[in-house]
């Protein structure tokens, strides 16, 4: 579907390919090149042959083949989703079991507010929110980026692994390192808000139904500390619907990241993506379309593996 509404859309990416004043002869010998003179057909046949042997095609914006222009992306789009799902979990799930505990009191409405408001309200409104709050008027965070740009001169960052912030502790650079961490906090904060909201709120939800279960009254007659009913007891048994919220949220985030990435120019797969589809470059949308499938399918394939690892009552079989 993706291929064919790429192709169907009124438009000329071979004078995008070889530019505005370009021969005749050179459009239709590009056009031969990329094969867009064949019928429709016949161009989705070459594409799953030259795919089924790894090959996603060349982009036709940059010349490059699609996947060394992800493999140099990946790195910052990644940095940031893990920073955001991280935040979101270490943050939501207190913060559900939290309300839960303290069902109807003033602290329950607070966080059951703030996980409305983190469900509700787009990304790209957060981020401009934060923007205006953090950087023009309290000028507390940088504005947008992954790193300063006077630091390419003062404390150059070594490319090692692509992700930034393990890369500067590797290197002992613990002046980019803060740099680093600096202009990850708003983009990542913007890309957590919505799985913080929802995994607080699945969390809360299924806390207050395990703790009407039968062996939950039972361990409080036994006498056994609140605290440990609650974490040892209770989360246990009602983590595993938050996990696979945490798993949907986390394949959400993917494609999520395009609009936090638009707005705090983030130089990662999000901008290149958007830019392709200005330019309707089509191997590289349907290069990032497959790309992110595949990352969905798999974040569910290992959320499923998690489960049954920590809940007994879950077979694979």
């Amino acid at each position: 579907m993706t291929f064919t509404i790429t192709r169907v859309i009124p438009s000329d990416p071979v004078t995008l390919y070889v530019g505005p004043k370009a021969s005749r002869a050179d459009i239709e010998q590009v056009s031969e090149k990329l094969g867009l003179n064949r019928p429709l057909v016949v161009q989705y046949l070459y594409y799953i042959r030259d795919l089924l042997q790894g090959d996603l095609g060349r982009s036709i914006a940059s010349k490059l083949p699609v996947l060394d222009v992800v493999g140099a992306l990946w790195p910052a789009t990644l940095e940031l989703l893990f920073t955001s799902i991280i935040l979101s979990t270490l943050i939501g799930i207190p913060l559900g079991v939290l309300s839960a505990r303290l069902q109807g009191r003033p602290l329950d409405v607070l966080v059951r507010a703030f996980s409305i408001i983190g469900i509700s309200m787009p990304a790209f409104l957060i981020g401009l929110i934060f923007q205006i709050i953090f950087f023009r008027n309290l000028h507390l965070l940088p504005l947008t980026g992954r790193f300063t740009a006077d630091l390419r001169f003062t404390n150059p960052i070594d490319a090692i692994t692509g992700f930034y912030l393990i890369d500067t502790v590797i290197s002992g650079n613990w002046v980019a390192f803060k740099d680093v961490t600096w202009h990850i906090i708003l983009p990542a904060i913007t890309l957590a808000m919505y799985p913080m909201g929802l995994i607080a709120r699945m969390t809360r939800a299924t806390m207050l139904e395990v703790m009407n279960q039968d062996y939950i009254r039972t361990a409080r007659a036994y006498g056994t500390r609140e605290t440990f009913v609650f974490y040892a007891y209770a989360l246990k048994n009602a983590i595993g619907p938050t996990l696979t919220v945490i798993g949907l949220t986390l394949a959400w985030s993917l494609t999520g990241t395009f609009f936090v990435e638009i707005i705090f120019n983030w130089p990662g797969l999000g901008t290149f993506t958007v830019n392709s589809l200005l330019s309707l470059d089509y191997p590289a949308v349907m290069g990032i379309t497959l790309l992110g499938a595949t990352g969905y399918v798999v974040i569910n394939l290992i959320v499923d593996f998690v489960q049954a690892w920590i809940d007994p009552r879950i077979t694979l079989a």
